[in-house]
């Protein structure tokens, strides 16, 4: 009987390491319609206007994914729209698995109308909120939902055990069709559509017309503490958020945990996440959940939009409701840029036994990137954009061009014409990057499909420079994809390379994959190339990413099967290139001819 017990508690002990080690899986099924009343016979109105938009599973934001740390997904989208579409999984690192990453034209072409793609989405370290969204386009707009990874069963989180938890997703919403607005704008080079309101879970709020009937409606117990898990997912704003007369504790942030700071705001940047508590101590009664945008831009341009989306969190039991709910006074105004740098400076890593940090301190790499907003040239000042030139972005003066297939194909197949490997570690030439009015030959970049090539296992450390190129600096948050990094240090002005190190923090720096280089500043990060395979890095104000604010990193495989790339699944989306681009010696006048397919 003892040695049955044994057995039994070691076939036990083994099942419960086998579940550490590999995870559960789940199955999702992602439908893309285009809705209409053609269609599904179902529209979206906000604003007093009516709509159709692509979508996932009739809804807006999308369904939320709910795993647990080291779990695996598989989540099969289904295109049933009009035109082609990619899925994202933001902030996931997909160890060498860049197959299912997403971008478009970076691992993989659009699923077209008609087909559809499973992703298998490998969950790692990850650890609090994530979210997925299309990476095609401008789709994401409307193509987007929470991942929820909850700790390995049987483990805890690093603070108190929350009663319950809200999913609350902030968003952008246009009147018209954006992706149409969109096109246009880059066929003319002029500036890419605002939004007309923010969303928080898909509606605008009461304070907005023809919205009070729909305004999102939480409804909490008092004395209970909640997780609010909080996803920016607007095209092109860093958001404000706020709840009336309630404090909020972040715990976490970017699918990482961080030591716990109390507020009464926050700030995030396009494509970040945060996990805060919120404990609901006050009187019964309706209070405004509010978010607004924070403009880092020149402040006499004021264009933006100026919306505050509302919902309204509202306390159980029997009370007479206010006739307006209260609105949080601590939400900052739109440009308060001191305010935002308080809350943002005070973000550390948890770095805890449980949770170490592990910032890489023998750096082989050194890249300085400037990044800038510019313009192309246009035949007799004949677009639509400033100097009646063509918008446009950079890094390190390279303004990225999509190539006619993706980068991560061409470079498992060894496919060349498709991209160079001479992306620059530095800017072409050094100047003054945050002085006013700087002369024209620092305003029109090269456009060009440059990669960075990176060694398995090196450490890099990039520095990220803003510059006032055209008079436009902002803050521009920039996302890695396949990996997290760790910021060791951020300041205005040049970047010094003597004295700045001397700041850095190389204890608990916040790690995330989506960092806000300051206005006219520098932010500087570091990470360990240990996850094989091409990766997208860009800004996440998607005009920016439209404008070619972007670039690639490859990086090798290491020694071993278990350090290398996977082999791509055999169902990847088929890409049709001319064939001129890749076969040098072939030659023929019929284009149709010379479509193949690459998959």
């Amino acid at each position: 009987m003892a040695l049955f017990s044994k057995l039994l508690w070691l076939a036990c002990l083994t099942a419960f390491l086998f579940r550490i080690a590999r995870g559960d899986v789940h199955y999702y099924d992602f439908v893309v319609p285009f809705l209409n009343s053609q269609l599904r016979e179902k529209n979206f109105t906000r604003l007093c206007s009516t709509k159709s938009m692509l979508v996932v599973n009739d809804s807006f934001p999308g369904p939320v994914i709910r795993v647990h740390k080291g779990d695996t997904v598989f989540v099969n989208v289904h295109n049933q729209g009009y035109y082609g579409v990619t899925i994202h999984w933001h902030g996931i690192k997909q160890p060498r698995n860049p197959w299912s990453d997403g971008p478009e034209y970076i691992t993989q072409c659009p699923i077209e109308p008609g087909s559809n793609f499973t992703y298998e989405v490998i969950l790692s370290s990850e650890e609090g909120t994530l979210w997925w969204h299309a990476h095609s386009d401008w789709t994401r707009s409307s193509v987007h939902g929470a991942i929820v990874i909850y700790p390995i069963e049987g483990t805890m989180p690093p603070y108190p055990e929350p009663d319950d938890e809200e999913v609350i997703v902030l968003g952008s919403w246009y009147l018209q069709d954006v992706n149409k607005l969109v096109d246009e704008d880059l066929q003319t080079g002029a500036d890419t559509p605002r939004s007309d309101s923010y969303v928080i879970n898909g509606q605008p709020g009461d304070l907005l017309e023809c919205s009070q009937e729909s305004t999102y409606r939480w409804v909490v117990d008092y004395g209970k503490t909640y997780l609010v898990r909080i996803v920016n997912a607007a095209m092109n704003a860093e958001l404000f958020f706020a709840i009336a007369n309630h404090s909020l504790t972040v715990v976490g942030m970017d699918g990482n945990y961080v030591k716990p700071i109390n507020c009464d705001y926050v700030v995030l940047s396009p494509g970040q996440t945060m996990n805060v508590l919120l404990t609901a101590n006050q009187s019964l009664s309706h209070y405004y959940i509010a978010a607004r945008q924070y403009d880092s831009a020149r402040p006499d341009v004021t264009n933006y939009d100026q919306t505050n989306a509302t919902a309204i969190l509202m306390y159980s039991g029997n009370y007479t409701p206010p006739s307006y709910p209260i609105f949080p006074s601590s939400l900052p105004s739109y440009e308060d840029f001191r305010t935002a740098d308080r809350f943002s400076n005070r973000l550390r890593s948890l770095a805890s036994k449980d949770h170490p940090v592990n910032v890489p301190l023998n750096v082989t790499t050194k890249m300085y990137i400037s990044v800038s907003m510019n313009q192309i040239l246009c035949p007799n000042q004949s677009c639509d954009g400033i100097n009646g030139n063509r918008l446009s972005s950079s890094l390190n003066n390279i303004s990225f061009v999509n190539p006619s297939t993706d980068i991560l194909l061409a470079y498992y197949r060894n496919l060349s014409g498709f991209y160079t490997t001479d992306f620059p570690n530095w800017p072409p030439s050094l100047f003054n990057f945050t002085q006013e009015d700087l002369p024209f030959n620092t305003t029109v970049p090269i456009q060009g499909t440059k990669v960075k090539v990176l060694e398995y296992s090196e450490e890099v450390e990039i520095t990220f420079q803003g510059t006032e190129v055209l008079n436009a600096s902002e803050n521009h948050p920039m996302h890695m994809h396949g990996y997290s990094f760790y910021v060791v240090a951020s300041g205005y002005g040049n970047f010094n390379n003597e004295t700045d190190p001397k700041s850095y923090n190389l204890v608990d720096p916040l790690e995330v994959t989506t960092i806000a280089v300051p206005k006219n500043g520098w932010a500087t990060i570091r990470f360990k190339a240990s996850n094989p395979g091409v990766w997208f890095w860009h800004c996440h104000f998607d005009r920016h990413l439209s404008w070619g604010m972007n670039t690639v990193m490859i990086v090798k495989n290491g020694g071993t099967p278990e350090t290398s790339m996977r082999p791509p699944p055999s169902n990847m989306p088929v890409c049709k290139v001319p064939y001129v681009t890749w076969l040098e010696d072939f030659n023929d006048s019929n284009e149709e001819a010379n479509k193949v397919e690459i998959f």
